[in-house]
């Protein structure tokens, strides 16, 4: 008999997968994301070296084929205020089309979950390729992230005039250069930037082609902008296609794959760097802050069109005390948040007292609730994106005191929404 999709199939071994069976489970992590099932060897040992992790690659194994996979590695996440916390930071999650709504998401992820909690870990993160999956197991979109396309004629820039304005240079460098100078120039950032995640080595390999999962990786360019005194604050990886017009015009636009910059002056020399290529007509930004500088640094914002705005980072708060203690506080004042969490991994009553000099203390209670939440609705709270009073309106948080959800926006809300650089 087959299973009904309400009954979870126990006879599916859900377990810790060793380095001798990655390659069955990246053919069912091949087959879940509609790529090519049997990867080459050399692609197989690139995809093991960044995508195995001891200890933290699970698999669903039906009659000994792998019909699910699913990974987590460490992590730390920005806190308001620049605090990083450590975080379960899950990715790779699949599931072999003929084995779909048999539990087996909710069983890899019960487990992976309970494990982050026991090691201490203060939240799960996430990002979601469709919507309505991860609320059911507490997590909640916490950033969100903006795409603008940018008609470089439009703008109103002076091409003659494309070099920064404030002593400082923009300079082309190679992908040696980015393993050297990047990881400082984003752990700068990071400390600066809530919902910025840490990024490994193999990342920087990544990015850089030190380590290639494809044979046909095109090098990217790399520019770096350095200050008057010589200090990098900027850098930009971005490639470009090869689009020529009827009357031999070239059209060419340009594709940001990342852009760092940890001051404004340098924000803007590059964009306007970007935005000074020869043959270059549309500027691509990649995926940015909803309140990011880039339309405003143009002469003519409207230059900048909005091509997607969607959720991005999502995170499960795991530790409710520890969370509401390591960010800041845009005002002083007391709320106590019944939390509610169906998996038992957060729920209860805490009251979070938050002083004058931005930092906040958090304890269980018993005090009368003045919001009621599900856990997956303090994510986007904790990170300062989120309005109590919206949630109060939508009927996802409930108000057991009147003007307590405005309360929660004066202390939780912050001047500049949260983002996260990176996809994982």
């Amino acid at each position: 008999m087959t299973p009904s999709a309400a009954t979870p199939r126990t006879d599916i071994d859900v377990r810790l997968i060793t380095e001798t069976e990655f390659a069955d489970w990246n053919r069912a992590l091949n087959t879940g994301f509609l790529r090519e099932p049997t990867s080459s060897e050399e692609n197989l040992e690139a995809r093991r070296r960044l995508c195995f992790t001891p200890g933290r690659s699970l698999g669903a194994f039906d009659g000994g084929r792998c019909v699910a996979t699913f990974r987590s590695f460490a992590q730390e996440l920005t806190a308001v205020g620049g605090a990083a916390v450590p975080a379960d930071a899950i990715t790779n999650v699949s599931v072999t089309p003929t084995h779909r709504r048999r539990g087996l998401l909710t069983r890899m992820m019960a487990q992976d979950l309970a494990a982050a909690k026991e090691r201490g870990d203060v939240v799960a993160t996430l990002v979601a390729a469709e919507y309505p999956i991860y609320g059911r197991y507490g997590f909640g979109p916490a950033t969100w992230s903006t795409e603008w396309t940018v008609d470089v004629p439009r703008t109103g820039l002076d091409p003659r005039r494309s070099h920064p304005e404030c002593g400082g240079r923009v300079d082309l460098v190679d992908a040696e250069d980015v393993r050297k100078l990047g990881p400082d120039l984003h752990e700068r950032l990071r400390a600066l930037q809530p919902g910025a995640v840490s990024r490994t080595d193999v990342w920087w390999k990544t990015a850089t082609g030190a380590v290639r999962f494809h044979p046909t990786w095109n090098e990217p360019f790399f520019a770096v902008y350095r200050s008057a005194g010589g200090e990098v604050e900027g850098m930009v990886s971005y490639a470009a296609d090869d689009t020529w017009g009827d009357s031999r015009q070239p059209l060419n636009t340009v594709r940001v794959n990342w852009l760092l910059a940890v001051d404004p002056a340098a924000e803007r020399a590059l964009w306007r760097y970007l935005c000074s290529i020869d043959w270059v007509v549309k500027v691509k930004s990649g995926w940015r802050a909803p309140d990011d500088l880039l339309p405003f640094l143009l002469p003519d914002p409207r230059a900048a069109a909005v091509t997607t705005q969607a959720d991005w980072l999502w995170v499960r708060v795991l530790d409710v005390v520890r969370a509401l203690e390591a960010r800041t506080y845009e005002a002083a004042g007391s709320l106590v948040l019944e939390v509610t969490d169906g998996a038992g991994l957060a729920g209860g009553r805490y009251r979070l007292r938050a002083s004058e000099d931005g930092t906040g203390t958090c304890a269980t209670t018993t005090d009368d609730a003045d919001l009621t939440l599900d856990v997956a609705e303090l994510a986007p709270l904790w990170l300062g994106d989120e309005s109590a009073v919206r949630l109060a309106a939508l009927g996802r948080v409930r108000e057991e005191r009147a003007g307590a959800a405005r309360e929660a926006d004066a202390l939780l809300r912050t001047s500049r929404r949260p983002w996260c650089p990176d996809m994982f």
